[in-house]
């Protein structure tokens, strides 16, 4: 008798761990009516190999920019949180520390963090003048190559059955089967070469998955590899497609960034040309929303507008919860007295109270 590959418990633990941000979806409901049932359902799919992913959502978004997402059903996002709790410990193990995003305890302020520790370090407490190059991946999902994608999952993922599923999350294509939630004239907002409607089946992931960030984080693990080995560059991060290299030497920089553009065509990958950026650490190095300056790291200064903006628009009945989400971003950079005392005014104008610390905003009594 052939040992199931998962217990029932796990699939229990994977649909409370995709509940926990997305419970109040209209298809995160409809699961819940009949939990049981539906869980007990898709575990019999699952262990019968009759499981076969269902309907996408396909929407834009506009914040920070118009870009396409295209949202899993709950079903699936159980499934995807499945295989994520079964693999992805085996692939972070081998993940270098600089790499961010999609990693528990690996987030933006992990990332910036970082970066700004080995700003510090390289250029010695700010002592001496250091350069960095600062990168972005052209049009980064919607370029993924799937069979390249496909043969790095293979490498660690070793059981025949978890590896048939990671490649059935992987090769499904959303485009097959999915419902539009967003009107015509917002979809025109997303260039084209944005789109994952406008790939070839076997290029892009969806944005919106955890499979997605995931599968992201595996594929790039090959530029991590080759930065830190090959090229033995001491001072890099990547969070995402965005990596920042840092060296005294601006035409080291500049060696590094043509032996990285001749590497990513192995991955199917290219450099974005106008977001590549080479100069000295001083004038501040913008990244994961944070600006790092000597001795400072500020929050952008397009976020701190976006913050004013919309806790001043936003409706009375969401101003604490809106005006409190901004008070914890803005309070994660070092140095955000002003800016945490420019959103205190706005919230202070609309009738709220804020403590003095200026961290958090309640109704006045």
């Amino acid at each position: 008798m052939n040992v199931a590959p998962f217990q029932f418990e796990d699939l229990v633990q994977a649909y409370y761990d995709c509940r926990r941000h997305k419970r109040n979806t209209a298809s995160a409901r409809q699961f819940e009516k009949d939990m049981e049932i539906n869980l007990l359902e898709l575990h019999d799919d699952l262990i019968a190999g009759t499981y076969r992913p269902g309907r996408s959502i396909c929407f834009v978004v506009t914040r920070p920019k118009a870009r396409e997402v295209w949202a899993a059903a709950f079903r699936d996002r159980v499934v995807h949180h499945l295989l994520y709790n079964h693999v992805a410990s085996r692939f972070y193990a081998s993940f270098i520390a600089d790499s961010c995003a999609c990693i528990p305890g690996r987030g933006t302020l992990y990332a910036a963090k970082r970066l700004e520790s080995k700003i510090r370090s390289a250029s010695e407490n700010w002592s001496k003048p250091i350069f960095y190059l600062k990168c972005d991946l052209a049009n980064f999902f919607v370029a993924i190559d799937k069979q390249v994608l496909r043969q790095q999952l293979a490498k660690k993922i070793t059981e025949p059955w978890w590896l048939v599923l990671a490649e059935t999350i992987l090769m499904h294509d959303p485009r097959e089967d999915y419902v539009l939630r967003s009107p015509p004239h917002l979809f025109n907002r997303v260039p084209q070469h944005k789109r994952l409607a406008a790939q070839p089946a076997h290029l892009g992931l969806p944005i919106g998955n955890l499979s997605s960030q995931f599968f992201a984080n595996v594929y790039l693990d090959a530029l991590d590899q080759f930065a830190k080995h090959q090229l033995r560059a001491k001072h890099y991060v990547r969070y995402v497609d965005d990596f920042v290299f840092l060296h005294e030497s601006p035409q080291q920089l500049n060696r590094w960034r043509e032996q990285v553009e001749a590497f990513l065509p192995r991955l199917g990958a290219k450099l974005n040309p106008s977001k590549t950026i080479l100069q000295p650490v001083d004038r501040g190095v913008d990244f994961v929303g944070h600006v790092i300056k000597p001795w400072r790291r500020t929050t952008r200064k397009r976020s701190l507008a976006q913050a004013l903006k919309r806790t001043a628009a936003a409706p009375a009945e969401d101003l604490r919860e809106t005006a409190n989400s901004y008070f914890g971003l803005l309070g994660q950079a070092s140095h955000s007295q002003k800016d945490r005392a420019a959103l205190a005014n706005v919230v202070l104008k609309r009738g709220n109270s804020v403590n003095s610390a200026l961290t958090k905003t309640f109704k006045k009594q």
